[in-house]
């Protein structure tokens, strides 16, 4: 599933209205209200994932996230929405005790845009896609940030295109350090065409890049159909990885429903330390509040360990 099918299937870009569709493990573990206690990791669901019994109002449905134990939120066409919605749901989060996960930069080097190019004016409309998510990251609270590098540039070199890459990803990183804000590159496997799409040339990029604000997003998901073998090369980069993101495979539907042992996997990330947020970047295998259901007691099922 491309990430622009995922945001249309999820429901997660309006440009309208609401109305329409750093945490410990000790405070992670805080009771929750009505659904049952906070999860022992931090799992951030998408708007949509409880419209069923939470309506289609976003604000409604954070608040039953809530309830429900989830203590983060993601929502990757944040940019998208009005700065009063952006508002809305800052000063909810923070009302709740929440936190925001990633958003994706504007034209942040997807597709045809890509840096590996080292064309001016893609790195002029990435960087213009930083300043934008800057201030949307100041309304909700965000510390992360998805960036794409974008697809290959087959009349250039590897080499070439890895050191395009690091150059205007250092530029990117200029502007977002003084506001404490990560971009978190991801490797997908949507399409051969992309440039990133493996951990280890991720590591390489980020160690490079040698700044704060610019780190990896590990999506289990993706790396089980491009590499395997994810605990192992999660542990080896390790000291790059700032967000991690999940989904099972075959299918892309949450833990257990494919062959993806997460219960090992987030047994891990828990003993590695890791408080970051677990993105819920997936669909459900069911629909209606019986797939809501279910989505809560796959994440029960493997959060027990």
């Amino acid at each position: 599933m491309k990430r622009s099918d995922f945001i249309k299937n999820s429901g997660l870009l309006f440009g309208s209205s609401l109305l329409v569709p750093s945490l410990s493990h000790a405070s992670v573990s805080d009771g929750g209200t009505k659904g049952g206690a906070a999860f022992q990791l931090d799992y951030a669901p998408h708007q949509g994932m409880f419209s069923a019994s939470a309506g289609k109002n976003f604000l409604d449905e954070i608040k039953y996230m809530h309830d429900l134990g989830f203590r983060s939120i993601e929502d990757n066409g944040m940019t998208g929405r009005t700065v009063d919605e952006q508002k809305k749901v800052g000063e909810l989060l923070s009302k709740l005790g929440m936190r925001m996960g990633v958003f994706v930069v504007p034209k942040g080097g997807n597709g045809a845009n890509t840096l590996a190019a080292g064309k001016e004016e893609h790195v002029d409309i990435f960087l213009k896609g930083c300043r934008e998510s800057i201030e949307t990251a100041k309304r909700v609270n965000a510390k992360w940030i998805t960036v794409v590098p974008g697809d290959y540039e087959r009349r250039l070199p590897i080499g070439v295109q890895t050191a395009n890459v690091i150059e205007g990803l250092k530029r990117g990183a200029e502007l977002l350090e003084p506001h404490g804000i990560t971009m978190v590159l991801e490797p997908l496997s949507d399409t051969p065409d992309l440039f990133l799409r493996f951990t280890d040339q991720a590591y390489e990029i980020c160690k490079a890049v040698d700044s704060p604000s610019c780190k990896i997003l590990y999506d289990a998901y993706h790396q089980q159909k491009n590499e395997g073998n994810l605990i192992n090369f999660m542990n080896q980069c390790w000291s790059e990885i700032a967000y991690i993101q999940v989904g099972d495979n075959p299918g892309r539907k949450e833990p257990t429903t494919g062959e993806i042992n997460y219960k090992n996997v987030f047994k891990w990330l828990y003993n590695k330390g890791y408080t970051g947020v677990v993105g819920m970047e997936h669909g459900m295998s069911k629909g209606g509040k019986e797939g809501e259901e279910a989505l809560v007691k796959a994440y029960r099922e493997v959060d027990n360990f």
